[in-house]
């Protein structure tokens, strides 16, 4: 009689079958989505609290058990085994099917909430929207909005998917560290705290939507009724437009000249937050070709451009319309706008031109003389509207194309299939503003040591902004990347240390190839230079 011997190899097939306890949690979390479902097609709940409550338990008490049956046992060391055989890890059917609902999901929620419930001129609302408000009253004191059902299982996403997370790389100090902040900041400063201000200032504008998101990843920060909100809003809404406008100008360039980007879009922002979490499991299918890393650059900041473009706009638009709430005119404005475009380029051209590529400096050059002569020439015509162009409508365009087509649709929606941070990567303009600041003026940077390289490609795949580690590790060169998140998974996932995350003087983090190479360059005088 044969007796069947189980395969050992880690490439096995065998090794990716659930035990009894993954099997648990699966079903758990899976009927907790089935009760949510039930409330979308508008099943009524004799107890709409309790079954709330049940679903949510069911949910993250699901993902703890498959958490822990699936990691815990696992000896030392950051386990990727079996993604490439996985449907919904290696674009499979399975990754397609969450790919379309996930999209669809986003489709509606932005431009149907009806179809979720949400009841419109006045009526009560039913559905899954109408299966939150007792949750919505409790927290703000206001029947629920799609807006608010999408706030729940988005923290809950990060915090639940945030523990499996922690189990995965629980070896880690870094990763530990890094993800714990990011389900505070989510719970916390995004969900809670936001929800409880509205229901403690139920007489005015509900302005405090996020409080660590900033602009220009929080495009709406100078829209007028915005503005007005938090203007009209006492100490608290003062206190807001100061804090937001000092996280642009001093707290954040501050934080990126000491840590890089990494403080804000690996350890605070909820779009990066939902990347490592959820999108875990997804890192491996960001595309690391140099073409791809070409069309990023360029989608990038050209959102970047739009949006700045889009600001100017609308603030020309707020002063001219509403004089007595500012301390500047509309005519300071454009001057102070062109003087800072001057300043700023120039500052930037003359001590960080070595550190840009050629194509840089030409699109750099470029687009702030379009934008400036465009502005004065619309300006001294008497137009209302800067770049001859309604600032409502440019506000339309922004919102409908960058922040919902593209940061939800696209940029959640096609995790299983482009990887998870196609948003971070493409079209985030607070990403590219911090990566210019972390390429130019930050003592962030990725060391390597070549010597201990063994080409094994971990680093290459396992990095979800499509960064090529290997090749700068097979040669010892420093990686200072503009895109470069900080997550520190390349360091993770490393079998023999090559990678280090530091925070050291901005002089040498960046060293070229021809430096590397020794084409050119006396070596010895590049050696006493560094002592």
């Amino acid at each position: 009689m044969s007796k069947s011997i189980k395969n050992s190899s880690l490439a096995s097939h065998q090794n990716n079958e659930l035990n009894s306890v993954q099997k648990l949690g699966l079903a758990a979390g899976f009927i907790g989505l089935f009760i949510l479902a039930l409330a979308l097609f508008n099943v009524s709940f004799p107890n709409k609290t309790l079954w709330l409550t049940i679903s949510i338990v069911a949910i993250l008490g699901g993902i703890v058990f498959y958490a822990n049956a699936t990691y815990l046992k696992r000896p030392k060391g950051i386990s990727n085994n079996g993604l490439f055989h996985q449907s919904l890890t290696n674009r499979g059917t399975f990754a397609w099917c969450i790919g379309i609902v996930l999209t669809l999901f986003y489709v509606v929620l932005y431009w149907f909430p009806k179809y979720l419930g949400l009841g419109e001129n006045g009526t009560v609302n039913n559905g899954i929207i109408g299966f939150f408000d007792p949750f919505s009253l409790l927290l703000n004191g206001k029947p629920a909005s799609q807006w608010f059902v999408y706030g729940t299982f988005y923290t809950m996403a990060i915090v639940g998917l945030g523990y499996k997370f922690i189990l995965k790389y629980r070896h880690n100090k870094y990763q530990l560290v890094r993800t714990i902040s990011v389900m505070f900041f989510q719970l916390g400063f995004a969900f809670l705290i936001p929800e409880i201000l509205e229901k403690l200032n139920p007489e005015k504008a509900y302005f405090a939507k996020d409080i660590k998101n900033m602009w220009p990843l929080n495009y709406y920060f100078f829209n007028d009724w915005h503005l007005k909100a938090l203007l009209n809003g006492g100490n608290l809404g003062m206190f807001m437009l100061i804090f937001g406008i000092a996280m642009i100008f001093i707290i954040s360039p501050i934080l990126t000249y000491f840590y890089g980007k990494r403080w804000y879009c690996s350890w605070v922002c909820g779009c990066g937050g939902l990347a490592e979490t959820a999108g875990d499991s997804f890192r491996h299918l960001s595309n690391s070709t140099q073409k791809v890393w070409k069309l990023e650059r360029w989608m990038i900041h050209l959102v970047l451009v739009f949006s700045f473009v889009m600001t100017i706009a609308v603030l020309f638009t707020f002063l001219s319309n509403n004089p007595e709430m500012s301390f500047i005119t509309k005519d300071q404005f454009i001057y102070g706008i062109v003087a800072f475009l001057i300043v700023f380029t120039g500052i930037l051209y003359i001590f960080k031109r070595n550190d840009l590529d050629a194509d840089a400096k030409f699109t750099m050059l470029s687009l702030v003389a379009i934008i400036i002569i465009s502005i004065l020439v619309n300006f001294f015509s008497g137009n209302q509207n800067i770049l001859f162009i309604d600032s409502n409508s440019l506000r339309e365009w922004y919102g409908f194309a960058i922040g919902a087509a593209f940061s939800g649709v696209i940029g959640v929606g096609f995790y299983p299939l482009l990887g998870n941070r196609v948003w971070c990567r493409f079209g985030c303009p607070m990403a590219a503003i911090l990566g210019l600041q972390q390429r130019l003026f930050s003592k962030f940077r990725i060391t390597t040591n070549g010597g201990q390289c063994i080409s094994c490609g971990n680093c290459t795949i396992h990095c979800e902004m499509g960064i090529d580690v290997r090749s700068y590790a097979q040669k010892g060169e420093n990686i200072v990347r503009s895109s470069c998140v900080g997550c520190g998974i390349c360091s993770a996932v490393c079998p023999r240390g090559v990678l280090k995350l530091e925070n050291d003087s901005p002089a040498g983090r960046i060293n070229t190839n021809e430096i590397l190479l020794g084409n050119d360059v006396n070596l010895m005088e590049l050696l006493n230079n560094k002592k």
